[in-house]
């Protein structure tokens, strides 16, 4: 068992004033893997403290030796990507090969992004009269979820450091080992003390702390609207900048004259990537009418030659979910379904066939959903998919809105004015058409209770700058 009790804080492990000892536990066997320290408010305040003390110094140096100190942490990390590739694997139930193809490789990916964004970003501008500064807006708590790890870490954290702003990174407790290893990432590259600080601890105490302290003047926040909504009550009185990305429940949206069997594969397997956690999941499939009844049977099919296995092993299989909370979750939320009458077309209540231990959840499709109904308007974050019918493309667009999420949406056809009309009218911060990819250098980030800011390359850069005119 691997003891992270310490925090990192001015560039030293430091013990927290309280000894408070939290179980990491490994969702596939249900077995204690590590211990770390759950931090408290006091324990915040040093590392504010810390990161405040720094930032007079770290904001003023130029930007090539912040692409050196960002050239660094890359090649430590590309060094020890395997480590990193093994920790998720272990702490959030993530399969091997996905673990290191994709969770990862968002880690690497970002920092490469953050070094060509920074190479050629301008701090500097003019308009009439007046010199336009971007100025790094000062101490940051960074507060990150469980589902993807190291790339909420790295998409906050690297462009953060690009700019010139210190920070106090507090990881999800349910998912601390990726970023317990990524802060001696940090600590190998060599970065001034106090610029960079990592403590755990839970969302009443170290959360409250960042999100209130006066000396902290900008917070970025990733997990549930609800949390969400804490953080952001929690930072008025001081009038800090908050950023957020929080929950969706993204529409994927199957016309008649789509690749049918091509669109519904790589929707089930989109939604079921991650056992379903992820924000941005296509949790709504939306099929028009006409070839319903084909896409159903698609998608029993798809669903169907989803394996579940074991983490450890390499393979395209889903692993388990993070904890027994979101199991739980998870299950009622299956109840709900058939409760509500929505045809359970694969999947169900309980574990996969073979798992007598561990968070595994069977894949689950539901067949005539209705948009009011919870399994579609309530954000599940497990591999339960709903298929919503749809007669036109004004209902699609309608059903498609009526969320109060805009996080992604998804749009198959082979028309593309249709594609683009469509995708114009969604309420959504990303809209990818037949499977497009998204890259680093894109903003990520939502409409209405999706969040607001935006992270990932150029726009990632602008929630940690302050604009500053100098008129002459």
């Amino acid at each position: 068992m691997k003891d992270c009790r310490k925090f990192y804080i001015n560039n030293q492990w430091v013990a927290p004033l309280i000894s408070n000892d939290w179980a990491v536990e490994n969702p596939a066997t249900e077995e204690t893997i590590a211990t770390i320290s759950i931090g408290s408010g006091e324990d915040a305040g040093i590392a504010i403290s810390a990161a405040r003390s720094a930032f007079w110094s770290y904001s003023q140096t130029s930007v090539d030796e912040r692409i050196a100190l960002l050239e660094k942490l890359l090649a430590i990390y590309t060094d020890r990507y395997d480590e990193m590739a093994a920790v998720i694997s272990l702490e959030m139930g993530a399969p091997a090969s996905f673990a290191s193809d994709e969770q990862a490789y968002c880690g690497q990916g970002h920092l490469m992004s953050a070094i060509d964004t920074l190479k050629l970003f301008q701090f500097e501008s003019q308009i009439d009269n007046a010199r336009i500064l971007r100025e790094p807006i000062g101490v940051c708590g960074l507060i990150t979820p469980w589902n993807w790890p190291i790339n909420q870490i790295t998409c906050k954290v690297a462009p953060a450091l690009a700019v010139g702003c210190t920070m106090i990174l507090k990881p999800s407790e349910l998912a601390p080992l990726s970023a317990y290893l990524f802060s001696e990432f940090v600590d190998q590259a060599g970065f001034p003390a106090g610029v960079y600080n990592m403590l755990n601890g839970d969302g009443v105490g170290v959360g409250t702390e960042l999100s209130s302290n006066l000396d902290v003047d900008m917070v970025s926040f990733t997990g549930s609207t609800r949390a969400g909504i804490l953080v952001a009550k929690s930072a008025a009185n001081s009038v800090k900048r908050v950023t957020q990305e929080l929950g969706g429940k993204s529409p994927d949206i199957i016309f008649a004259d789509a690749n049918l069997a091509e669109s519904v594969s790589s929707g089930v397997a989109a939604l079921m990537q991650n056992s379903g956690q992820s924000c941005d999941a296509p949790s709504r499939m939306l099929i028009e009418s006409s070839c319903y009844d084909q896409c159903v049977t698609l998608a029993y099919e798809a669903a169907s030659a989803i394996e579940v296995n074991d983490p450890l092993l390499e393979g395209e299989h889903i692993g388990p979910l993070s904890s027994h909370v979101q199991f739980d979750k998870v299950q009622a939320y299956i109840q709900k379904g058939i409760d509500e009458g929505a045809r359970l077309l694969i999947g169900g209540l309980g574990r996969p066939s073979g798992f007598d231990k561990g968070y595994f959840v069977k894949p689950t499709v539901f067949a005539d959903v209705s948009n009011d109904m919870a399994i579609a308007s309530e954000e599940i974050f497990g591999p339960v998919l709903c298929l919503i019918p749809f007669q036109t493309e004004q209902q699609a667009i309608l059903i498609a809105n009526q969320t109060p999420y805009g996080l992604a949406a998804y749009v198959n056809t082979a028309d593309d004015q249709k594609a683009i009309r469509v995708a114009g009218r969604l309420k959504a911060g990303m809209v990818r058409i037949n499977g497009a990819e998204q890259s680093f250098n894109v903003p990520f980030g939502g409409y209405k209770s999706s969040g607001n800011g935006r992270e990932w390359g150029a726009h990632g850069f602008e929630d940690f700058l302050e604009t500053k005119a100098i008129s002459i």
